[in-house]
C-alpha cells in the first residue's frame, strides 16, 4: 500500500507594505499601507508568493514583504501573542488561507516603522 506524502502547512506572520493603485480601497489621501498578515504555506517562501498573488488580485500594489516566522519561531523570540492573534493564525491554517489581520494606512509625512 502506497502512502501519500502529507505536506505540513504552517502559518507565517508577514508584514506587507503596499503602495497606491486605483481601486485599492485605501482611504483618500493615503500614500500606502502596512498589512499584518497570517498566511499558510509549506514554507515561508510559499506563504509570501501566495500572499503577493492574492494582494495583486485584490487590486493592491505590494511593495515589500517582511517575514516574522511561524508561531513557534515568534514564541522563541519572546513575542507576546494574544488569544485573538492565535485564533486568526489557527483559522489561516484550517482554511489554508491568507488573512489580513490589520491594515495601517500611511499618509504624506508618515515614516513607516516596523518593530
Amino acid at each position: 500500500m502506497e502512502k501519500k506524502k502529507i505536506s505540513r502547512q504552517q502559518v507565517y506572520t508577514l508584514l506587507v507594505q503596499i503602495g497606491r493603485k486605483e481601486g485599492d480601497g485605501l482611504p483618500d489621501g493615503a500614500t500606502g499601507a502596512a498589512l499584518m498578515i497570517y498566511a499558510s504555506g509549506v514554507d515561508e517562501a510559499e506563504a509570501v508568493r501566495e500572499t503577493v498573488a492574492i494582494l495583486k488580485q485584490a487590486e493592491t500594489a505590494p511593495l515589500d514583504v517582511t517575514g516574522y516566522g511561524t508561531l513557534a519561531e515568534r514564541e522563541e523570540e519572546g513575542h507576546d501573542i494574544g488569544a485573538e492573534e492565535r485564533a486568526l493564525m489557527q483559522r489561516a491554517l484550517e482554511e489554508n488561507s491568507v488573512i489580513v489581520a490589520q491594515m495601517t494606512p500611511f499618509f504624506e509625512g508618515d515614516e513607516p516603522t516596523y518593530h
